[in-house]
């Protein structure tokens, strides 16, 4: 059997927010995937869990001119100076330099929430409670991944544990390579809109890189220069201009997950 190759690359996302219509789908796909157990009778806005989260904002105007997007956010993936790594005493937080991914181990996190704090974007969650199934649910749970005990941080991970079967479907047929279609994280395969587009943004003859070099592609809070590795696109002028403040602050919020 052959060792898979693991030559750098840089995943990320490129979502068209002129295709998504808040639906929800990625949400649910994202919970089931990696396990996130539903929100008991307890949760509240603050202290539930989902790793990707779709917000509705507006141009501001009023009825009957006023014009409505939606925006999922989950982690960025910043690839400069990444803020929930450099501030988390624990080495919890990790950045991949074989993929570009900002994993988070849960057996180094101590729960202090310093990265919460840090994060520009508002894409992490604290796990309040210990993961708990209605009864028969867990049947139905993904044996790739591992539930989260309490008191640590939560956070989307891109569906590494994808990439790892890739990986080994990739050295069981003697590739030195993974096959793109095999690594295709849960949001992007449930997305009836083909809103969001997954890949390697290194490699330029790839989908997601033309879309991310497009006129129409931009990042939130580019400004502060994390570089982050999910880009959105819209031919609107003033869903564009979201990009300098953050989705969590607008007026309006429509929480899927």
């Amino acid at each position: 059997m052959r060792t898979v190759t693991t030559a750098r690359s840089r995943y990320g996302m490129v979502i068209d927010l002129d295709r998504c219509t808040g639906c929800g789908s990625c949400t649910v796909a994202c919970s089931v995937e990696n396990n996130i157990p539903p929100g008991t009778e307890n949760v509240t806005e603050r202290t539930g869990i989902t790793w990707m989260r779709v917000y509705e904002a507006d141009d501001g105007k009023s009825f009957p001119d006023t014009h409505s997007v939606f925006v999922p956010i989950m982690c960025q993936q910043c690839g400069n100076e990444t803020p929930c790594m450099s501030v988390c005493p624990q080495n919890a937080v990790e950045v991949d330099p074989a993929t570009g991914i900002v994993g988070q181990i849960p057996e180094r996190c101590l729960g202090c929430r310093y990265c919460m704090a840090a994060c520009p974007y508002h894409a992490r969650y604290f796990n309040w409670w210990d993961p708990k199934w209605p009864a028969g649910m867990e049947a139905a749970m993904n044996p790739d991944v591992a539930p989260r005990m309490r008191g640590v941080v939560e956070k989307c991970n891109f569906c590494q544990s994808r990439l790892h079967t890739a990986r080994e479907r990739a050295a069981s047929t003697g590739r030195t390579a993974i096959d793109p279609a095999d690594y295709v994280p849960a949001c992007v395969e449930a997305c009836p809109q083909r809103a969001i587009t997954f890949g390697d943004l290194d490699d330029s003859d790839s989908f997601v890189a033309a879309l991310a070099a497009g006129d129409r592609a931009f990042r939130f809070l580019s400004r502060i220069g994390t570089e982050p590795k999910v880009w959105y696109l819209s031919s609107r002028e003033w869903v564009r201009n979201l990009s300098d403040r953050v989705v969590a602050r607008t007026r309006k919020e429509n929480v899927r997950g």
